[in-house]
């Protein structure tokens, strides 16, 4: 059995973990204050992250000690650092978790971020429908401030690092970075196009790094326990643990944190394996938007950036779908095309309009409308989609529309010649 560790969720076992005082008794703020106390070189802290081997929790995997080097600490004028904690993904929910039972670590991170890129204001942009994590986030903040570890001259250091709740309205949109940073300024959610890239042009036109919230919260213990421990602790180039939030048809859905490059079967195992005991189909491996695959692929397949995407998936923001052989896949792509659908922000032409021809064209299939030619027209349409738009949402509709059609073709044919499904109680007919 594979082990669970506790890194973005270390205070969760204690009583009220949200609290400043929990926090602080299971090693909170020491590294920050540390900072304060001996001012620790930046580029130091700066190398230590690169050899974590972190990689973006967000989604997108990209390194987060990469991503903090492209924001000089020495650029005159203001600097932003933003937290994204709008979570929209299909399926995620592990960011919420981390906001309402372990926000300070969150505010630690992002004040050692801060420090590092020489930022001395950041936001946290909250999904709107989070009324707990907004509550227990703006209760962490004002824990924080009285206790000197947010604001001006911090325990006469010199260092300034003030940080505001920013709450969303709840588009899935505003959680592409630059989206986000639009609706931080109060104008629609529209993705920018790049470049130029946040670091050189960010919110308010001025140099910004926007960062996940597991991203922010991993950094006190990566700098606590050290680079080697953490990198250790997943594989190389995926470095440290990752939560999963692993939902569908298990006997324990939830967030797991574990290992990256622990074999799924390993996370299947920890989550009480298929509900009813029923026989595995296919897995959506890294949220909404990630390719299908198989249950044969995902069976003898290791949970991380790499292996995921040589696979043909792709580990995503770690929301892991499990589906059963009772499983409609037409019914699956007919709920995701119309979240995508109601989703995007309408400013690119081929998302605007793609988006709505496939939800179209298989709501019209799962109500016994489908047609010869379909599935052809379905593929032409997703493939038309990506690479051709501002943001990716458009892709994030057109490969799992393509995975679906390659993976599950004759459930879609079959449902386009007698007008329902192929499974049947479980089992094909």
């Amino acid at each position: 059995m594979v082990k669970m560790n506790q890194v973005c969720y270390r205070t969760l076992d204690m009583p009220e973990p949200w609290r400043l005082a929990t926090y602080e008794a299971a090693g909170g703020y020491q590294v920050w204050r540390k900072i304060l106390q001996e001012g620790t070189p930046r580029d130091q802290i700066l190398e230590e992250m690169k050899k974590s081997s972190l990689r973006g929790r967000g989604g997108a995997g990209f390194p987060t000690g990469l991503k903090w080097s492209f924001l000089n600490p020495n650029t005159p004028g203001q600097k932003y650092l933003v937290c994204n904690s709008d979570e929209g993904e299909p399926g995620t929910c592990k960011d919420r978790d981390i906001l309402r039972f372990n926000p300070h670590q969150v505010i630690e991170g992002m004040a050692i971020a801060g420090y590092v890129m020489g930022v001395t204001v950041a936001y946290n942009y909250i999904r709107g429908e989070f009324y707990e994590p907004i509550e227990r986030f703006e209760a962490a903040l004002k824990e924080a401030r009285a206790a000197g570890l947010l604001g001006v001259n911090l325990q006469g250091s010199g260092v300034d690092f003030e940080l505001h709740m920013h709450i969303g309205a709840g588009a899935y949109i505003c959680g592409e970075e630059t989206a986000l940073l639009e609706s931080l300024e109060g104008k629609k959610g529209y993705p920018r196009f790049k470049p130029p890239f946040p670091a050189s042009y960010g919110l308010y036109g001025k140099p910004t790094t926007v960062n996940n919230t597991e991203s922010f919260a991993s950094v006190p213990v990566i700098l606590s326990k050290g680079p080697d421990w953490f990198l250790e602790e997943g594989i190389p180039n995926n470095g440290g643990p990752k939560i999963f939030c692993v939902s569908g048809h298990v006997n324990k859905p939830g967030n797991y944190e574990i290992p990256l490059g622990t074999p799924f079967k390993d996370l299947l195992e920890l989550a009480g394996g298929m509900r009813n005991g029923r026989p595995l189909k296919a897995v959506i491996p890294g949220g909404s938007s990630a390719p299908v695959l198989l249950a044969d692929t995902m069976m003898n397949i290791t949970m991380d950036y790499d292996a995921l995407a040589k696979a043909g998936s792709m580990l995503g923001s770690g929301a892991v779908i499990v589906m059963d052989d009772t499983t409609c896949m037409v019914r699956v792509l007919a709920r995701l095309a119309h979240f995508y659908s109601e989703e995007s922000c309408g400013q690119c032409s081929p998302c605007r309009e793609g988006s709505g021809w496939v939800a179209r064209i298989v709501h019209r299939i799962l109500h016994g409308e489908g047609k010869p030619g379909d599935l052809e027209l379905l593929d032409n349409v997703a493939g038309n989609m990506m690479g051709r738009t501002i943001c990716v949402l458009a892709d994030a509709l057109a490969m799992p529309v393509q995975s679906f059609i390659r993976c599950f073709r004759d459930e879609f044919e079959y449902f386009i010649q007698h007008g329902k499904s192929l499974v049947d109680g479980g089992k094909l007919r």
